[in-house]
């Protein structure tokens, strides 16, 4: 009998219904990653946004609903296609790859928001270039990764001999609706990525390390206790330089 086929790498095709209905409701993204970013944003009405990785595209809708224009790119055309029935036929959305070159004209943006997306690049070199390419002189990059120390702590005690000073891959499978779907992400320390920002042309505004919001704590007391102390996300405004 032929080897049994392995299972791609982050299929969020495979993925895009049951991820999309987990991150619109549950704490990590619903009431941290987001209410975070839009915060980080402030006022963006009449701002041009680049929702880089935007998958289903929830946080494209509340820059939309916050009267920014945006327009956006994921690898996933299952992601893709539940955005497109969120924000319908009039938004610009399209199939990319964020290690790649992107088809979008230069200086074309006000912000580029990428939120969790970066961790999935060995190299964040080519994409921090064209990040600042298509930005407007003096834009804004709004970067949310995980965070290194969580993540560090995380593979120790799963018994993984990590260094935090290293820039590794690390594997965990999801379960998901009785199948096992692998995901792999690439962990570096805090020194690494301002070192890329800097090499990429980016100035560091902001560095936040946020709560999740209130109203979480009635919903998931548990996981909000937990957030309150030991943060997973890091959080950053670059200005293009």
């Amino acid at each position: 009998m032929p080897p049994e086929e392995s299972a791609v790498v982050n299929d969020y095709d495979l993925l895009a219904e049951s991820y999309t209905a987990m991150s619109d409701t549950e704490i990590q993204n619903a009431y941290y990653e987001r209410p975070a970013v839009l915060a980080l944003a402030g006022d963006v009405a009449g701002r041009r946004i680049l929702d880089a990785g935007c998958g289903a595209g929830p946080l494209t809708v509340a820059l939309r609903e916050r009267g920014a224009e945006v327009s956006g790119f994921d690898l996933s055309s299952g992601m893709l296609e539940i955005a497109r029935q969120r924000l319908g036929p009039d938004v610009d959305l399209r199939v990319a790859d964020v290690a790649e070159p992107l088809p979008y004209a230069d200086n074309a943006f006000d912000d580029v928001v990428a939120s969790l997306v970066l961790h999935y690049l060995e190299d964040w070199g080519p994409t921090l270039g064209e990040f600042h390419r298509i930005l407007k002189p003096g834009g804004r990059l709004i970067v949310v990764v995980d965070h290194p120390y969580a993540i560090h702590l995380l593979q120790r005690q799963a018994g993984q001999k990590t260094d935090y000073s290293a820039t590794y891959e690390w594997t965990e499978d999801w379960e998901v609706d009785g199948r096992t779907t692998p995901m792999s992400f690439w962990n570096r320390p805090l020194h690494a990525m301002t070192d890329a920002f800097t090499a990429g042309g980016f100035r560091i505004s902001v560095l936040s390390e946020p709560k999740p919001v209130p109203e979480a704590e009635a919903l998931f007391p548990e996981d909000y206790r937990m957030l309150c102390v030991s943060p997973s996300f890091l959080f950053f405004v670059l200005q293009a330089e």
